[in-house]
């Protein structure tokens, strides 16, 4: 399979809308890691804009159970949102630090719950794609593929990370990496070419966030 194929044939059948909608999304989620790297509380409300034109993305495409993931998303930016604000001196910046112990332990618990509940969603994945009905929907695991199984597992990376980022944690570069480069492929996979690209630049970027972090950290002690 060539570039063409990967990048370029499946937009063929997408709408001017369908392609706009992804590159603007793109865009805002590439503006939010930026943002993040520079400790800048606009993280939020670009990623705020990427999250629900995702939504909007999948929904449009009758992916309902990565739709409903986009939504869940969304939530947690708003509580990260929440948490920045009120931590901020300037209302602009904030300050970091490393995760506890305890912290760690509350990520694991996270990711747990998290693959647990996305597991639940893509197991009445037909029911949500078929309109919410159950007519000719067989529910299960057993449809999933190679590239299901990893949005479960990179969707609980990013709530951790998610969540490291909202207690403003150096550690949420590290979930953010992970996840990104395995998001890489996926995309591609689900025949979204112009998001893999995105992925690509969320792993450069986020190896440089942890590095800024790391570096912000090391002038404080």
């Amino acid at each position: 399979m060539n570039l063409y194929d990967l990048f370029i044939k499946p937009y063929e059948t997408y709408t001017s809308i369908q392609v706009f909608s992804e590159a603007f999304a793109a865009v805002f989620g590439i503006l939010s890691v930026y943002f993040s790297i520079k400790k800048n509380i606009w993280v939020y409300p670009t990623g705020i804009v990427s999250t629900l034109l995702y939504v909007y993305i999948l929904f449009d495409f009758g992916l309902l159970g990565d739709c409903m993931i986009n939504i869940y998303y969304t939530v947690m930016s708003i509580y990260g949102w929440m948490l920045w604000a009120g931590s901020s001196k300037d209302h602009i910046h904030v300050e970091v630090s490393r995760a506890t112990e305890k912290e760690w332990r509350f990520g694991i618990l996270l990711f747990a719950l998290s693959f647990i509940l996305v597991s639940a969603v893509y197991y009445y994945k037909p029911y949500i794609d078929n309109g919410f009905s159950m007519a000719g929907a067989d529910l299960g695991l057993y449809h999933l593929d190679w590239a299901n199984w990893l949005d479960v597992m990179t969707t609980s990376v990013f709530l951790v990370g998610m969540w490291f980022m909202a207690k403003r944690r150096i550690e949420n570069w590290i979930f953010w990496i992970i996840g990104d480069f395995i998001c890489i492929p996926m995309m591609i996979y689900k025949g979204l070419g112009i998001t893999s690209v995105q992925y690509l630049v969320f792993t450069v970027m986020a190896i440089l966030g942890y590095a800024t972090w790391k570096k912000s950290l090391n002038k404080m002690y």
